[in-house]
């Protein structure tokens, strides 16, 4: 599976989960897609407004201002450098690298290859 393709995998299962009020579970999977996304501005920004949008559903208005300016970031700077694993939510540092899940690493490694 390619990182676009599992990208829109974690996309549908967090559509669906915040069509049934699952925003938690919703959000996880947005941070997946996060880090499939994060090399590709397109995704990475999707991934953002993603969140955005959980956070909104959420009346949570840090998050909300997290994914403003994390969505300015991505725009700008996913070319050009990202934190590697970082799950893109704002209750983690937007330049910290983070592990990545031995799922998605093995998608990722696969596209390099």
């Amino acid at each position: 599976m390619t990182p676009r393709a599992a990208f829109e995998h974690e996309w549908a299962l967090a559509a669906a989960a915040r069509a049934q009020g699952q925003l938690d579970l919703a959000f996880r999977h947005l941070e997946r897609a996060h880090v499939l996304g994060q090399r590709s501005t397109r995704l990475h920004v999707r991934s953002h407004l993603g969140m955005l949008a959980v956070g909104w559903q959420r009346r949570d208005g840090r998050e909300v201002f997290g994914q403003l300016t994390r969505i300015v970031a991505a725009a700008l700077f996913s070319r050009l450098w990202v934190p590697v694993g970082n799950t893109g939510g704002a209750n983690v540092s937007a330049v910290k690298p983070m592990p990545v899940p031995p799922d998605l690493q093995a998608i990722l490694d696969q596209d390099r290859r």
